[in-house]
């Protein structure tokens, strides 16, 4: 089993030494991985139609998953940088795939791009893009994203992009592997038929039921499960029992990446435990604690 960590993006603060601090202590302590959430915008929740229900708010930062990844990738030098994930069908494709190309260039093919549809309507409207249809619109851009890291000249038309004899240049030096994110059956079912892996939200006898499904829909669509990848992220306040009962059953299903967050914020919307950190260093100490309970599992 391997270990990665989820950004504390809504607590570590604005100061850039802190941010790579935690990236940096990441790496060091043997992480594989480090997962950023990403939002634009946050919202009031109060009087809306149709409700949103997220778990943030207007009150809650973000940093944004693409540039804070072009600042880490000269920073570190082994660990993977995950989007997880990047509300994809509120973005401009096209624009989407230069920036990912070039994380993945600077950081020497360490860009792992988890994406999804999100919750968060007024985000949508407010960037000018479509919430009905945003299922429909992120499965045609990752065909856009993969032409555009691929081929040499790309001439596209779809429902919702047309590319008119045109390239991006410079390209990736590899084929950019694409995530998914998300809770429903539908999200599965993506996956398992354009995707080369799944982030799951929480941990738990749901991950394992719902990996278990999402290996089968692998098998229909005539792919092996062993090549597609998945990662569980697990709550630090659940404590070592649960964080070694879930990874265990997390790896027996067949799943490939645990990762621990530790922040406070969406913890009564997940209905688990609250750490409360109040610092950068908290959170770092929460890295050192999880990787030596856990990292003889590696």
């Amino acid at each position: 089993m391997r270990f990665g960590a989820v950004f504390p993006t809504t607590e570590i603060g604005n100061d850039p030494i802190a941010v790579r601090d935690f990236a940096q202590a990441a790496e060091s302590l043997g992480y594989v991985r480090l997962t950023a959430y990403d939002h634009v915008l946050g919202a009031e929740h109060a009087d809306r139609t149709p409700p949103l229900t997220g778990p943030y708010t207007q009150h809650d930062p973000f940093h944004e998953p693409i540039v804070l990844f072009g600042y880490l990738a000269g920073l570190t030098s082994t660990i993977d940088l995950a989007t997880g994930v990047l509300i994809l069908p509120q973005r401009q494709a096209v624009l989407v795939a230069k920036q990912a190309a070039e994380v993945d260039l600077l950081s020497g093919g360490r860009l792992v791009l988890g994406v999804g549809t999100g919750w968060n309507h007024v985000e949508y409207t407010a960037l000018g893009t479509s919430f009905g249809s945003r299922a429909r619109r992120m499965e045609e851009q990752v065909g856009v994203l993969r032409a555009l890291w691929g081929d040499e000249l790309v001439d596209f038309n779809g429902e919702f992009h047309h590319i008119d004899r045109a390239a991006l240049v410079p390209r990736p030096s590899r084929p950019i592997p694409v995530w998914f994110g998300g809770s429903k059956l539908g999200s599965l079912r993506r996956a398992a038929r354009i995707g080369d892996g799944f982030i799951f939200g929480r941990s738990g006898p749901t991950v394992v039921e719902a990996l278990t499904t999402l290996r089968s829909l692998l098998v229909e669509q005539v792919r092996d499960p062993a090549t597609f990848g998945s990662e569980m992220l697990i709550d630090y306040a659940l404590g070592p029992d649960t964080w070694h009962e879930h990874a265990d059953a997390f790896e027996q299903a067949g799943g490939s990446i645990v990762s621990m967050r530790a922040m406070s914020t969406g913890s009564a919307y997940m209905k688990v435990p609250v750490p409360n950190f109040s610092s950068p260093a908290q959170h770092v100490e929460a890295l050192e604690v999880f990787m030596r309970e856990m990292g003889e599992r590696t």
